[in-house]
């Protein structure tokens, strides 16, 4: 993953001048969803089982939904492929200051290619029988947006680049409700029966996620690209001299807001369906991307209450650790041998929440190992 962004990797509470203290929170605040919902997701499922109240209504939002609408989960995603255009934003204005446009192109092309082989690697890389092997996934398609978006930065003017995006978001609308699908005809969002997933059908290789086509599949990366433009303008904004703090956030906040009211009405015509990344989709995601960021830079960076985020910048500044440890080190068995057997037997209904905070935990603590060290694996 991109972890190029304008931040302190050696302190958690004083990071250099001119660098985002906030950028690294929020992206392991992120990661910290993608690597432990699933084991809180099923401790709290446990505890609220046929119950209401507010812990199942936290465990319903960490599920995707299995369509059409949104849930906190379906942000998990989008918020890191955001976080990224952010993030290069500012590597790539600091490398454009060094050295010449051509070879800063050629380092986002190295980076997007890394990036893309890493995410063959965590889907079984070549272990597996060759028609197995999936060329399309979540970090193939954080490489692609990365690319593309460091290439559309790096080669177009701010105007030109907010064409690009809205140009992106009418075409794939556009295609999506107008060409027709053979036996569905123009205009079908199911799934299977759309163009997206038309699309990896015929033309997508190999292993697809979901039988016939993918999530991450071709059609739909194409947006997803928007949704990395959209933290490019987030971090442009953030980098631009002239506009003092308070102009920033409240620029992010009325950014945000207006994303998700022209998300949201999108909707009644093109429906936020996170499986095909729909153009309602990345507005409504972006909308809610701009106002975490906004919370995250005035408490961080403005305010300065930065303490509380230290374990999140753990986590931001080796992602790729913490996506990639888990299929080297296994915190939850180091864990079970805590809290598990007849200790995690007497928590009763909660033992297996138990069990995913000390798993986390875990990982926290070999994060905080490795930042106190300054060693990070980055792309």
């Amino acid at each position: 993953m991109p972890t190029e962004s304008p931040v302190s990797s050696a302190s958690a509470t004083a990071p250099n001048p001119g660098r985002l203290l906030s950028l690294d929170a929020l992206r392991g605040f992120d990661m910290f969803w993608i690597v432990g919902a699933e084991e809180l997701v099923r401790g709290l499922q446990k505890i609220t089982q046929g119950n209401g109240g507010l812990l199942g209504l936290i465990a319903e939002q960490l599920h995707h939904k299995a369509w059409e609408g949104f849930h906190f989960e379906d942000l998990i995603f989008p918020l890191f492929v955001f976080i990224a255009g952010v993030s290069l934003v500012f590597s790539l204005g600091k490398a454009l200051q060094k050295e010449d446009r051509g070879t800063v192109a050629l380092r986002v092309l190295r980076r997007g290619a890394l990036l893309y082989f890493l995410g063959i690697l965590y889907y079984g890389g070549f272990s597996t029988p060759f028609e197995e092997i999936r060329l399309l996934g979540v970090l193939q398609r954080i490489a692609l947006c990365y690319l593309f978006s460091g290439l559309l930065f790096l080669y177009l003017k701010p105007r030109a680049l907010v064409g690009a995006f809205v140009g992106i978001l009418v075409g794939y609308w556009a295609l999506m409700s107008f060409v027709p699908v053979p036996g569905h005809g123009a205009g079908n969002f199911a799934e299977g029966a759309n163009l997206a997933n038309y699309v990896d059908q015929q033309y997508l290789p190999l292993r697809k996620h979901d039988g016939d086509h993918d999530p991450e599949g071709l059609l739909s990366t194409v947006p997803a690209i928007g949704s990395c433009l959209l933290g490019v303008f987030a971090g442009m904004l953030l980098r631009n001299p002239s506009l003092d703090d308070r102009r920033k956030v409240l620029r992010l906040v009325g950014g945000g807001l207006l994303c998700l009211a022209a998300g949201w009405a999108w909707h009644l015509d093109f429906p936020v369906i996170k499986k095909l990344w729909t153009s309602s989709f990345v507005l409504v995601a972006g909308g809610y991307s701009c106002l975490l960021l906004a919370a995250f830079y005035q408490v961080i960076d403005v305010w300065k209450f930065q303490k509380w985020a230290t374990p999140f910048v753990w986590i931001g500044v080796n992602p790729i650790t913490l996506y990639f440890g888990g299929r080297f080190i296994d915190f939850e068995a180091m864990a079970k041998l805590f809290v598990g057997g007849p200790v995690g037997a007497a928590f009763g209904p909660y033992s297996e929440l138990v069990l995913a905070l000390t798993t986390l935990g875990f990982g926290f603590a070999f994060l905080r190992f490795l930042h106190q060290r300054k060693i990070y694996l980055r792309v």
